[in-house]
């Protein structure tokens, strides 16, 4: 069945994540009411839920919240949540910048509270229509599917905040014994007694992985593969923090595109394919600890790569390349997991016709403002606003938590500016 709101919302928000959470909490704390919904496919909030590790900590500051960096005096921060949860000494006590992951995902989980009238959840949308008076695209329809209905929303702008896609080793599906990361929790309960697991991925997820799994199944083979010689320590150090400082966005923005790729490669160390230190350190000591007790369980098939993977009924026959001799290892496992990262979804995958009025860079990839505005042809009202896939445009914080808060607030404030009855 399909049923139709006739209902002109300002802004329609596609995933209700972190980053449209944040926007949420801009446009409410703006001096001016906007009428805002969003869609989520999600049954109830969730951020990497697969990965919410007991004992893993964030990578970011508490201050790097939903709401902090724009506003400090928020009532949506990380601070405010303590004092509601009457853990503020407490956490004082804690004496730490980095709260653990559960907690930060709870936080998440208190903020979004605040929005259940404005988010519908149980929504996947399945596509985006424009919105039309005379010649001109003035807003757009939202069509998701609810159960076995499909609804649509109407609004003059739109924001789409899909968030990460899990990504696969080529070649390579998820299975019934082989799983990507991000469904680590979810997939456990399903594997008794293993004799052995392999990790895929030298990163921060592949580290947390396997030393997880080390620890959860005390008689079980833990081989951790990845082509590097050994796991990369984060580049957390305050001068290279600074690449994820608001006003570095700017810079980025601005600079020409061979500096964009030169600051991309200098400070992909700050984020992709690398591991805290003390995990790294962690996972050492262990290591070495088993072979002096002649019991090694934890083994680092480094400077390697899986070239074949055959996933059978009760185990998976893998093999292993060791790259600088060619030499070849067979192994059956009980499970793989892959912790090889995630790739920004497309925006152009929802748009239909109105990506068609988008404009794009020489690249292929969308030609995005500096306030996260896609460009679009003259005859487009509608503002298109895009949270995640604009590395390319906006640097290397765009689908991190650090810029969260300043984004939104630069989003909301553009959504004031705009040409819009209810808006301007």
């Amino acid at each position: 069945m399909s049923t139709s709101d006739a209902h002109l919302h300002d802004l329609a928000g596609i995933g209700f994540g972190p980053s449209n959470l944040a926007l949420a909490i801009a446009l409410r704390e703006l001096d001016r009411p906007v009428d805002a919904v969003f869609l989520e496919k999600q049954q109830r909030f969730g951020w990497h839920r697969g990965m919410l590790i007991e004992g893993t900590t964030m990578q970011v500051s508490f201050l790097k919240d939903l709401a902090t960096m724009r506003d400090p005096a928020s009532e949506y921060s990380f601070l405010s949540y303590l004092k509601a949860k009457d853990r503020l000494i407490d956490f004082i006590n804690h004496k730490t910048m980095y709260p653990s992951r559960v907690e930060f995902h709870d936080y998440l989980e208190w903020a979004a509270a605040g929005f259940t009238d404005q988010v519908e959840y149980g929504s996947e949308v399945v596509a985006v229509r424009p919105l039309r008076d005379g010649g001109v695209i003035t807003g757009c329809e939202v069509v998701a599917r609810q159960g076995g209905d499909l609804v649509t929303r109407q609004a003059r702008n739109l924001v789409v905040a899909t968030g990460l896609e899990p990504r696969m080793p080529d070649g390579m599906r998820p299975g019934p014994r082989v799983w990507h990361s991000r469904d680590l929790l979810r997939r456990l309960p399903d594997l008794r007694d293993p004799r052995r697991v392999l990790v895929i991925g030298a990163g921060q997820s592949g580290a947390e992985v396997a030393d997880h799994l080390h620890q959860t199944f005390p008689q079980a083979e833990v081989c951790a593969v990845f082509a590097k010689y050994g796991y990369t320590p984060a580049d957390d150090s305050p001068f290279a923090n600074r690449i994820f400082d608001p006003e570095a966005v700017d810079h980025f923005f601005d600079a020409p595109e061979h500096v964009k790729r030169m600051l991309m490669a200098y400070h992909g160390s700050t984020n992709y394919s690398v591991v805290d230190l003390d995990v790294i350190q962690g996972l050492y000591r262990r290591m070495y600890q088993e072979k002096v007790l002649g019991r090694e369980r934890l083994r680092i098939m480094h400077a390697s790569r899986v070239v074949e993977l055959v996933e059978e009924a009760d185990r998976v026959r893998v093999i292993v390349e060791f790259l600088p001799t060619g030499e070849r290892t067979v192994l059956e496992a009980d499970a793989v997991v892959c912790a090889t990262g995630y790739r920004s979804s497309d925006p152009l995958q929802l748009l239909g016709e109105l990506g068609e009025h988008c404009a794009r860079r020489d690249d292929g990839q969308l030609q995005v403002e500096r306030d996260y505005r896609v460009a679009t042809t003259g005859d487009v009202r509608c503002g298109i606003y895009v949270q995640g896939p604009t590395e390319h445009t906006h640097g290397i914080s765009s689908t991190l938590l650090s810029n969260t808060a300043v984004r939104a607030g630069e989003i909301a404030r553009s959504l004031t500016r705009i040409t819009s009855p209810a808006l301007a």
